[in-house]
């Protein structure tokens, strides 16, 4: 898949975005750890007629980490860059910690949203300083450290890709690996392998760690564009009460449970479904009036 990566600047704050294919525009509020390079999920919406464009959010690679003096800063700035690309509407995707972003985007520019599908993505209060996850990201993956431990990552996961794979997995399953077995595709050990080789944290995870707690009851239920939720019943990454709650308080919204073995739902032998059902929801919403972007 050919990838376009540009700079869009405003103001002093500049946003990282690429675009992948030609046809209605997908806006991706990408996940902690990743930015415009993110590859999840994109070649089957590529090859059913979608053009995906992916802003690195505040604090992940190029984009200003100013950008993410707030959600409504950073959204503020997203609707900027769809104005420079002269796209009127998209159908936003918001995934795992990009799901505030994705939500707040919805619920306060209705006018550029035709639809939101939010997929293993984090709805409400998620880590706190309380939780070991939390502290330990803040010393894993603080600005002057997260590279270095990035690197350590992506080579001991070079050398030893299977280990490294059984080593992550209950950091994204609640299912122990015994139990997923039989859920796990071959190409998931080196999806795995890739996936840690382009991530860095920059100072987005930070921002996230405050953002992902910014989202409020009043935001999910101020969106009125149709919207799908999809989460692997086995999440362990992002709990699943985040799917039901966004469900209760988004009105109308479909729930989708799928049977992937945990938060990253591309993969797996349930990985078909999963772009099935996108598909499916995105083009029963399409854009009236756009053709090939």
């Amino acid at each position: 898949m050919e990838r376009i990566i540009k700079l869009f600047s405003f103001e002093g704050l500049s946003i990282e975005y690429s675009i992948i294919g030609k046809g209605e525009p997908i806006f991706v509020m990408h996940g902690g750890h990743s930015n415009c390079h993110e590859e999840f999920g994109y070649k089957a919406l590529v090859e059913n007629g979608f053009s995906v464009i992916t802003p690195s959010r505040a604090g992940y690679g190029g984009t200003s980490k100013e950008v993410g003096k707030s959600l409504a800063t950073a959204c503020s700035q997203y609707s900027r860059l769809l104005a420079h690309l002269n796209i009127e509407k998209v159908h936003v995707l918001a995934i795992s910690a990009g799901g505030p972003s994705g939500i707040y985007f919805a619920a306060h520019y209705p006018e550029l949203v035709a639809s939101l599908t939010l997929q293993s993505a984090v709805t409400k209060e998620w880590l706190t300083p309380k939780d070991k996850e939390y502290k330990a990201a803040r010393i894993l993956f603080r600005p002057k450290v997260e590279k270095y431990t990035w690197k350590l990552i992506s080579l001991m996961n070079n050398r030893f890709p299977q280990f490294i794979f059984r080593q992550m997995f209950p950091s994204f399953s609640n299912l122990t690996y015994d139990e997923a077995k039989s859920k796990v595709n071959n190409g998931d050990v080196e999806a795995i392998r890739k996936m840690n080789n382009r991530q860095r944290s920059g100072n987005g995870f930070f921002i996230d760690l405050i953002q992902v707690n910014e989202i409020s009851s009043k935001d999910l239920q101020a969106v009125c564009c149709p919207t799908l939720i999809m989460h692997s019943k086995h999440d362990g990454s992002v709990p699943l009460e985040h799917a039901y709650y966004a469900n209760e308080n988004i009105l109308g919204s479909e729930l989708c449970l799928l049977d992937s073995w945990g938060h990253l739902i591309w993969l797996g032998k349930s990985a078909g479904e999963t772009d099935i059902n996108l598909i499916t929801f995105l083009n029963s919403n399409g854009i009236l009036g756009i053709g090939k972007y």
